[in-house]
């Protein structure tokens, strides 16, 4: 077993560094799905809607540099383009939506997408003794638990 700079297996961490790739092409695509129905949310909740969304957009920004440098931690290289988030994403796109519950669906369901890689990185770290991908990995399903819950919640007053 050949271990890198951190000490970890590089034939492991190359491969979770591959997952933590597509956790990050994801991102980038429900980051651009916050920006856009932030961008075009319209009617009566439009303030309350326009202020939470730009709050997950900042907060998705910021996960997805953690991801990036995490990668970089690990040795690897993160992917970049448009090109390749397209390529690799499992995220819904949400392409004019200005309605208030289709925009709270597509939150749900895009960290529904993100959950299941998260939670698959998280055993795959495990296995790689990988504590820093894990305790990040944690963090982020702990945090979208809670957000999943509480537009849910939002979504069955509307509904």
């Amino acid at each position: 077993m050949t271990l890198n700079s951190i000490g970890l297996d590089t034939e492991k961490t190359k491969a979770l560094a591959n997952d933590l790739n597509q956790l990050l092409a994801n991102f980038q695509i429900y980051y651009q799905n916050l920006r856009g129905i932030h961008w075009n949310i319209k009617g009566k909740r439009f303030f309350d809607l326009h202020a939470k969304f730009e709050e997950l957009y900042t907060d998705a920004n910021v996960k997805v540099d953690e991801i990036a440098e995490r990668i970089l931690t690990l040795g690897e290289t993160p992917l970049h383009t448009f090109e390749d988030y397209s390529k690799n994403g499992k995220v819904p796109v949400g392409k004019n939506i200005s309605q208030d519950e289709k925009a709270v669906q597509l939150i749900v369901d895009s960290l529904s997408e993100l959950l299941k890689i998260e939670r698959a990185l998280l055993e795959k770290a495990g296995d790689a003794n990988d504590e820093g991908t894990s305790s990040m990995m944690s963090d982020f399903i702990t945090e979208q638990e809670k957000t999943v819950w509480m537009m849910k919640a939002w979504l069955s007053e509307t509904v």
